[in-house]
């Protein structure tokens, strides 16, 4: 028994050891998870974050392929053509298809499952094109955006700059004709083909039938497919800039746009006479509920204005924050991305990359328009690099531990006596430069569009194990 005996050791002897608490302990006790411990979590996420795969545009078996034309003409060309590159792109909302749209007008739907057997399982012995496109169609204009019906997955949106309709495509039936064409009304006055098109699509998540797109005349047009193809809404502002993007909010009653001029401008649909609007056939003009200019409000933050001389750009995109409906992010044609906090109508985050000639390079004017997106949780933006090849991960998480917000400080909070973790940006390179961004709504993996008409996984790295070790 002697052997078993452990011999007191005395207290002099012995040095007092510091023993980090356990951090699960309290969310195993009462339940409750803590932003920090969220926070903690993300940034763990975030740096798992690679490269895993790149697919190229795949060929249409059934026509001559717009988007690999380009490709072709492009590889004898010292600069790169304009129609080339994936203009949009975005899941349904179970993350079961993906559907893009490129600069040379074609529209392809894809499974995810089969695109993430591809990249992560093992190989097979069908073409990738073969396996991973379930649908592609050709159109004889480029296409600048692509959205789901949120209350009919297998519908499937996209509009066009240079065209002034909206085309509904059903991924059930095996066509290349749209089931159904929104016309915009023609003008009164003779435009420019460049000023008929829409910019961006938009559509109501409690009303199956009610569609809105932003038009390149400075308006927004809202169509009720249950009333006629022709819209019965159209909202204006006092500015006729041509509109980028457009947003909805989570109750439909609130509508962002953001135009060419920097400017962001809402209108409530409760507000006035438009609830009395689609009770007819005619077209109706309503004026916007109020107008944000973007430049006087960073002018307001002193650090940014001592640094960099505050300049009215044009805004590519804007993006509610699915984790914290108040913050609608916005994207700078200059690379430039922020929050600004409809609470307090105030920025509050902002991402100023350097620019591209600290290192020697040149921003190209490129036709398509960057769109970024956020992460489900966590309050990530992820968007793409104007002047490198990768993929920017923001931390905009609400409150001054974020790295972007612009009264940042990690010693304002405390939390039983330490500070907060401080938040960093991720920057993830890629194979070619980003256009578009969508995120699974399930895995968080990253779908970014290339400029080179490329669909780039970014998500987490799997280490494969190349000696296993069997019967243990």
């Amino acid at each position: 028994m002697q052997k078993f005996v452990v011999p007191v050791v005395s207290q002099k002897n012995c040095r007092t050891m510091y023993q980090h608490g356990w951090k699960r302990s309290t969310i195993e006790l009462d339940g409750r998870i803590s932003h920090k411990y969220l926070h903690d979590s993300c940034q763990l996420l975030l740096d798992s974050y690679a490269e895993v795969r790149s697919f190229g545009h795949s060929r249409c078996s059934r026509s001559n392929c717009p988007t690999h034309a380009a490709q072709l003409g492009n590889q004898n060309r010292l600069r790169p053509f304009i129609r080339e590159g994936i203009s949009g792109v975005e899941f349904d909302s179970k993350g079961i298809y993906l559907a893009s749209v490129t600069k040379s007008g074609c529209l392809t739907v894809l499974d995810f499952e089969t695109l993430y057997c591809l990249a992560y399982g093992p190989s097979s012995g069908l073409s990738e094109d073969e396996t991973k496109c379930l649908l592609h169609i050709c159109t004889s204009k480029p296409l600048d955006a692509v959205r789901w019906n949120p209350t009919n997955q297998n519908e499937v949106c996209c509009v066009s700059r240079n065209d002034s309709n909206v085309l509904l495509y059903d991924i059930g039936y095996v066509s290349s004709e749209p089931i159904e064409v929104l016309e915009k009304s023609l003008p009164k006055f003779s435009t420019p083909e460049a000023f008929n098109g829409l910019s961006d699509i938009a559509f109501a998540s409690s009303d199956k039938s009610r569609v809105l797109a932003s038009g390149f005349d400075g308006a927004i047009y809202i169509w009720d497919r249950r009333l006629s193809n022709f819209p019965c809404v159209k909202l204006t502002s006092s500015s006729q800039s041509p509109f980028n993007c457009i947003e909805l909010d989570i109750e439909d009653r609130i509508v962002f746009g953001a135009n060419q001029q920097g400017i962001i401008v809402t209108w409530d649909l409760r507000g006035g006479r438009s609830s009395f609007a689609f009770q007819n056939h005619n077209e109706v003009c309503y004026p916007f509920f109020a107008s944000l200019k973007l430049s006087s409000m960073l002018e307001k933050i002193s650090a940014l204005k001592e640094q960099s001389s505050i300049l009215q750009k044009s805004i590519h995109s804007i993006k509610l924050d699915p984790s914290c409906s108040y913050q609608l992010s916005f994207h700078l044609d200059d690379g430039w991305s922020g929050v600004l906090n409809l609470n307090s109508l105030t920025v509050t985050h902002m991402h100023c990359p350097p620019p591209p000639w600290l290192d020697g390079e040149e921003l190209t004017a490129h036709s398509c328009l960057r769109r970024p997106a956020w992460l489900p949780t966590n309050s990530v933006y992820a968007v793409g690099s104007s002047s490198r090849n990768g993929v920017y991960l923001l931390d905009f998480l609400p409150g001054r531990s974020s790295a972007c917000h612009v009264d940042h400080s990690s010693e304002a909070d405390t939390i039983s006596g330490e500070s907060k973790g401080v938040g960093k940006n991720r920057f993830i390179p890629t194979s070619e430069g980003v256009l578009a961004c969508a995120v699974h709504p399930q895995n968080d993996t990253i779908i970014a569009g290339s400029k080179h008409s490329a669909l780039l996984m970014v998500s987490q790295r799997h280490q494969i194990d190349e000696n296993p070790r069997h019967g243990c």
